[in-house]
């Protein structure tokens, strides 16, 4: 059975940092590409940021770009995201995701695998 599993959300104050971990089992996701995704309250899921399989190529999105940055052990088969100077907007359940591919993955709809997510909250 794969299983993706976050783990390091938590409550911090703004200008905090937290990193999240992924951790995959059930098989090698060496070939995947990984993500992250986050849904706020009342919000739909977005795109946070991406990594190829061989960690040579990432993306973010736009609001987290130069504050977060995700990287990969794939003899650990995991995958983190080094949060930065996190901001109160920034509150959400974060979920890590696998997609099959060598290449940077952005759309959510190319997604295989899911994590349950991680609660992530900012006070200001």
């Amino acid at each position: 059975q794969v299983r993706l599993v976050e783990s390091g959300g938590g409550l911090v104050q703004a200008g905090d940092s937290l990193r999240l971990s992924c951790a995959a089992s059930g098989r090698t996701f060496s070939s995947y590409a990984r993500g992250w995704f986050r849904q706020a309250p009342g919000k739909e899921r977005e795109f946070v940021a991406a990594i190829s399989w061989s960690g040579g190529s990432t993306y973010y999105a736009d609001s987290v770009k130069g504050r977060f940055t995700i990287s990969r052990d794939n003899a650990k088969n995991t995958v983190y995201l080094q949060m930065n100077s996190l901001k109160p907007e920034d509150t959400a359940v974060y979920y890590c995701a696998a997609a099959p591919g060598v290449g940077v993955v952005v759309g959510s709809r190319e997604y295989r695998y899911w994590g349950q997510g991680t609660q992530v909250t900012v006070s200001s």
